[in-house]
């Protein structure tokens, strides 16, 4: 006679239960997602998220409002590990559930997956702008029907998010959809005025409006706005919470050399490298910075130069050299992929060279310490005013 296979262990909702109770709970689930993603831990924070949604999911048997923080917060960690194919799925579905962002923010809803995608768009252009148009509504509305309820500082991280999604639509305009020009324009216009009448101290929209007049060629309301945008937070120390995120200080920096205002993008980036000796881009941009003011001093000159002048304008130079030189080195040694960049670095160096005269064998992007260590010691002097 054949053994009897052994019986199944049947387990009592009782024991389910248990283990249910056991088991962390989406909640918690969530919270240790947003830790590990504030520590840069992506790869623990989409497992934890991804617990909580699968959860969620066989709770109420699909997406739900309850599904929306995780869904929203797997967008955005799988932005930060550059899928961008899964994180617009994650803010397409968490839409379907609330489309006109009427669930409360606590519980998930509101404006941020509508920005999400405005900015992960692969269209970009009209439809970027319709999601920028359909997140500020939201804001709109949670602005009009939150006054007497929200704390000041809630209201104005909405009026700052409201503003930065104005600002969105202006620089669509401004590129994707530039080809229209009377139509860019004015809705460049429009969008940035909303925008300026909201957040009248906003350094970003600030900065956006002064690259709205650089491309409508009004340098002097532009320069007026870089230098408000400059003056909000050039004094503070640089662990103040309102000086502005390293990229937006980059980005003033590029926008002040458009602006012809050289002397300010220097104590931006200056302070940018006292920061972050390890930014290809700043150390770029400040020898560039410092060619063209060289350069400029040459044309006042007009053939009547003093020997000051003249030792002005090469100390300029040698100090534009370096700065270009560093940055070429650490493009080497962090593997910078901008190719522009580099071919720039490479041409103005050149052009350097045949003024000042070929710097020894070697010292170039790849030379030795002992060079470099000497070029460091130049640069410390130069930071020595930061």
């Amino acid at each position: 006679m054949a053994p009897r296979p052994p019986e199944r262990h049947k387990i009592s909702k009782a024991q389910k239960r248990k283990q249910l109770q056991s088991s962390p709970s989406p909640k918690a689930l969530l919270a240790s997602a947003e830790q590990c993603l504030h520590m840069g831990n992506l790869t623990e924070a989409l497992s934890f998220a991804a617990r909580a949604l699968t959860v969620l999911q066989e709770r109420h048997h699909g997406d739900s409002v309850a599904s929306l923080p995780a869904l929203n917060l797997l967008g955005e960690i799988t932005v930060e590990l550059g899928d961008v194919e899964k994180a617009r799925g994650c803010f397409q579905r968490a839409i379907a559930v609330d489309p006109e962002g009427e669930v409360p923010e606590e519980q998930g809803g509101g404006a941020d997956k509508f920005l999400w995608l405005a900015q992960l768009s692969e269209e970009g252009g009209e439809d970027s702008v319709r999601w920028f148009r359909k997140g500020a509504e939201v804001l709109r509305r949670q602005l009009l029907e939150g006054d007497s309820v929200e704390t000041d500082e809630v209201l104005e991280e909405k009026r700052g998010k409201l503003a930065n999604a104005l600002c969105g639509i202006a620089e669509v305009y401004m590129t994707d959809l530039s080809w229209d020009d009377g139509e860019a324009e004015s809705q460049c216009d429009r969008a940035m005025a909303e925008a300026l009448q909201i957040a009248p101290e906003s350094v970003e929209v600030l900065q956006t409006l002064a690259s709205v007049r650089i491309s409508q060629l009004k340098r002097s309301e532009a320069r007026e706005h870089l230098a408000k945008s400059l003056s909000l937070w050039r004094d503070l120390e640089p662990d103040d919470v309102n000086v502005p995120a390293f990229p937006t200080r980059i980005s003033l920096s590029r926008l002040l050399m458009e602006a012809e205002m050289e002397e300010e993008a220097m104590e931006v980036l200056e302070r940018l490298v006292s920061e972050d000796d390890q930014s290809v881009e700043a150390w770029y941009l400040g020898g560039w910075c410092q060619y063209v003011q060289a350069e400029k001093s040459k044309s006042r000159m007009d053939g009547k130069a003093s020997e000051e002048s003249l030792a002005e304008t090469s100390l300029i130079l040698q100090r534009s050299r370096k700065w270009l030189l560093q940055c070429l080195r650490l493009y080497g040694l962090v593997g910078y992929e901008d190719e522009r960049l580099q071919e720039h670095a490479n041409e103005l160096i050149e052009s350097l060279n045949a003024v000042l005269g070929e710097r020894a064998e070697g010292d170039n992007a790849n030379e030795d310490e002992d060079d470099w260590e000497d070029a460091e010691e130049s640069d410390d002097e130069v930071m020595d005013g930061v």
